[in-house]
C-alpha cells in the first residue's frame, strides 16, 4: 500500500469501483450520490488512509457558510430539552452575526458517524462527544475544525466545560447541610454512540457527588445513598423518580445531573401525593429557564447553555478564520437556592 501521504483519488477509484466524480461527490457532495456508493467509497478511503484537504478548500471558492450542530439525539428528544435549545440559542446568534447558515445534524438511526459523514459543513459543533468516540474520527476522516460542548478538555480537541466537579459537590454539600442523608443520586443514561451520555462530564459530576458525600461519612452508592440513571426528558425523570418511590427506603431527597429529569422527577413525585420538598427535596443542575418558574423553585446550578453555544461558536469561527486551534475554555457557575430543597 502507499503511504498515506500519496495516497490519491484515483487510487479511489480503482479500489471502489465508482468514478472519479462519484468519489469526488462523496467529499464534496453526499448528497448527490447514493448512501451505498457514499459510504463505500469513504470506507475505502478510511482503509487506503486517504484523508482530503477538506479545510484547505473550505478556505477556497468551495467554502459552504454554513456550521454544523450535532444533536445526541433525534430532533423530537433534543428539542424537547430547554438546555439543548438554549445551546442552539447561542450557536446561532453567533452564526446570524457572521451571516452564516446553522444545520442540526441529528443521528442517522442510533449513528452521528452515518450523519457526519454527509454533513456539508464548514465546521462541527458537538454536544458532550469524547476524542475517542467512533464519531470522532469521522470528523477527523472530513478534515474540517470542531468544538465540543461538555467534553473533555483533557482530549486534544478545543472545549467549552463548566467545572462539572467543583459545582457538583457544591450542590451535593447544600442538600448535605440542610440535613439530608437519604439520598438518590439520579445520573444521566442512554445508549446512542457518540452521544453526551458517556461523556465525561457524567464522572465528573459523579466525582464532585461523591467528594461532598465522602465528607459528610456517606458513601455513593451506600446505605442510604442510591444511584438511579435516567434518560435525560421529563419522561426519564418520571420514571427515575418512581423507581425511589417504590424501593420505600426513606429517601428525603433527590440530586438530578440535569434539571430536565429533576423536573420529570418533581412531577411524578407531586402525581404520587409528595409534597415538595417537605417529603423529598429536589435538585437540579442546568438552570433551565423552566427552572425558576416551577412551584416551588428549583435549586440547581447555573452553568448557562447560551453562554456555551456562544463562546463555542466564536472558537469555531476563530479556528475558520485562523486555522489555528484554540485553547479550552470554562464557563463559570453558580449555585441558584430555590425552595425546591428543605
Amino acid at each position: 500500500m502507499k503511504s498515506r501521504g500519496r495516497i490519491t483519488i484515483q487510487d479511489i477509484v480503482r479500489e471502489s469501483g465508482y468514478s472519479k466524480t462519484s468519489v469526488s461527490f462523496a467529499f464534496n457532495s453526499p448528497g448527490r450520490i447514493s448512501r451505498k456508493a457514499r459510504e463505500k467509497i469513504l470506507s475505502v478511503a478510511q482503509h487506503l488512509g486517504y484523508y482530503p484537504d477538506s479545510l484547505a478548500r473550505n478556505f477556497s471558492l468551495q467554502r459552504r457558510n454554513c456550521i454544523g450542530f450535532l444533536l445526541p439525539h433525534g430532533l423530537s428528544v433534543s428539542l424537547k430539552n430547554p438546555y439543548i435549545t438554549a445551546v442552539l440559542e447561542g450557536i446561532g446568534s453567533v452564526c446570524q452575526e457572521k451571516e452564516y447558515t446553522l444545520t442540526m445534524i441529528p443521528p442517522f438511526g442510533e449513528s452521528l458517524s452515518k450523519a457526519v459523514r454527509s454533513a456539508s459543513v464548514d465546521g462541527l459543533i458537538t454536544l458532550g462527544m469524547e476524542a475517542e468516540m467512533h464519531v470522532a474520527e469521522s470528523i477527523r476522516l472530513k478534515h474540517i475544525p470542531y468544538v465540543t460542548i461538555d467534553g473533555n478538555p483533557e482530549g486534544g480537541v478545543p472545549s467549552v466545560n463548566t467545572d462539572d466537579r467543583t459545582a457538583a459537590r457544591e450542590i451535593m454539600e447544600h442538600v448535605l447541610n440542610r440535613g439530608h442523608r437519604n439520598i438518590a443520586v439520579i445520573s444521566i443514561a442512554g445508549a446512542n454512540e457518540g452521544t453526551a451520555v458517556h461523556s465525561s462530564v457524567i464522572d465528573r459530576r459523579m466525582e464532585g457527588y461523591r467528594e461532598a458525600l465522602a465528607d459528610a461519612g456517606l458513601s455513593c452508592p451506600g446505605p442510604t445513598v442510591r444511584v438511579y440513571r435516567s434518560v435525560c426528558s421529563l419522561e426519564g425523570g418520571r420514571t427515575a423518580a418512581q423507581q425511589v418511590l417504590d424501593e420505600s427506603w426513606g429517601c428525603t431527597a433527590a440530586a438530578a445531573m440535569s434539571d430536565i429529569i429533576a423536573l420529570g422527577c418533581m412531577q411524578q413525585f407531586r402525581a404520587s401525593g409528595i409534597r415538595i420538598p417537605h417529603d423529598i427535596s429536589t435538585a437540579g443542575f442546568d438552570n433551565i429557564p423552566e427552572a425558576s418558574i416551577i412551584a416551588p423553585g428549583l435549586t440547581t446550578v447555573d452553568q448557562s447553555a447560551s453562554v456555551k453555544g456562544r463562546s463555542a461558536a466564536r472558537m469555531l469561527f476563530h479556528m475558520l478564520e485562523t486555522r489555528s486551534p484554540e485553547p479550552s475554555m470554562v464557563v463559570p457557575h453558580k449555585l441558584v437556592m430555590r425552595e425546591s430543597v428543605q
